[in-house]
């Protein structure tokens, strides 16, 4: 695969520890996703727009939620939000779990949760607004786990060439993601160490529990994911 800008690309063989087969990973050129934003109408129509209406940016949100924690383990999110314009800055939340408390001014979501709330909490949101214009965070699910037994140990052979066959030189370091469920991965570890070639995931709790893996280059732009692999924790 080349890209389709004309830049290089890496060509990255990632072997899991628990995979009998090797996986390779390309690097993809899109670019990370903006969150949504929804504009209200309010006064800002097609006709008489204020000066105010017309020049408003809609706010930004960003950030990635841990998706587990263990019981009586304190857990913590903040997101972070920006406006162009300064203007003050609200946020909201659906589908709160009851454990937790939610902060409206800085978009925090925080507790404690005890050995009655282990599960999963599905669909949270957390929106910000401007008093005009919103933006979300895709909606993001927590895992309350019970007391934590096992750990697994990830290798993988560090890439050394682009898909066009040219030396790899700027090889930056590896992200791993790793859930419950395969198609919708709760956790990300960041490796910015490149000379890594094996990472130990430990805090698991019996359960079938999948990984992937990417690499990265200095610029960024991250490969796609190896395909799971799969490892029982007892």
């Amino acid at each position: 695969m080349r890209f389709s800008t004309g830049q290089s690309r890496i060509s990255f063989l990632c072997v899991l520890a628990m995979l009998l087969s090797a996986t390779n990973l390309v690097i993809s050129p899109e670019a990370s996703a903006k969150p949504p934003t929804d504009r209200a109408d309010k006064g800002c129509g097609s006709r008489g727009k204020s000066k105010k209406c017309q020049q408003n940016s809609p706010p930004t949100l960003s950030g990635t939620p841990t998706g587990t924690v263990l019981e009586s383990s304190f857990y913590e999110f903040a997101p972070d939000a920006n406006d162009a314009n300064g203007d003050p800055l609200t946020f909201t939340i659906n589908n709160r779990p009851a454990w937790a408390d939610f902060d409206p001014t800085t978009g925090a979501l925080y507790g404690t949760p005890t050995a009655a709330d282990v599960g999963r909490y599905d669909s949270i949101r957390i929106t910000v607004s401007d008093g005009q214009a919103t933006a979300r965070l895709p909606d993001f699910a927590i895992d309350v786990t019970s007391v934590a037994l096992g750990s697994v140990t990830l290798s993988w052979v560090p890439p050394s060439e682009n898909t066009d066959g040219s030396p790899l030189t700027d090889l930056s370091g590896y992200r791993i993601y790793y859930g419950v469920d395969p198609q919708d991965f709760s956790d990300v570890i960041d490796i910015t160490n490149a000379s890594l070639t094996s990472y130990v995931v430990d805090n698991l709790t019996p359960n079938t529990w999948y990984f992937a893996a990417t690499a990265l280059n200095s610029s960024g732009v991250e490969s796609t994911p190896s395909t799971p692999a799969a490892r029982d924790v007892y």
